[in-house]
């Protein structure tokens, strides 16, 4: 006779959102930016039009040197966007990462 296994899997709250779509409710967004940045307004356009909320971090009012900022982002220029604690890039990252989750 043949005993089945029961196999339980663990997902971590960050790897169980990759799974999920994305949706304001359970999206974090933080976007690294500067005022005289265009791909950051395009980004927060963007995330504004399709109805999620972001916490924006001007680099240069907070005195973050782009190395600070890329020691917790993805790189040394703006926008950085870090979704769910993820960090995934600039505009075209974050065009992609939606076209991917959405």
């Amino acid at each position: 006779m043949m005993r089945s296994k029961n196999i339980f899997f663990f997902f971590s709250p960050m790897l169980y959102s990759f799974m999920n779509v994305l949706t304001p409710e359970n999206t974090k967004i933080t976007i690294y930016s500067t005022s005289w940045c265009g791909p950051c307004k395009m980004a927060k356009r963007f995330l504004t039009d399709n109805g999620f909320s972001f916490d924006e971090i001007d680099i240069e009012e907070r005195n973050i040197t782009r190395d600070e900022m890329a020691s917790v982002t993805k790189g040394p220029s703006v926008p950085q966007i870090v979704i769910n604690d993820i960090p995934i890039g600039g505009f075209e990252h974050l065009l992609e990462y939606f076209e991917k989750h959405s």
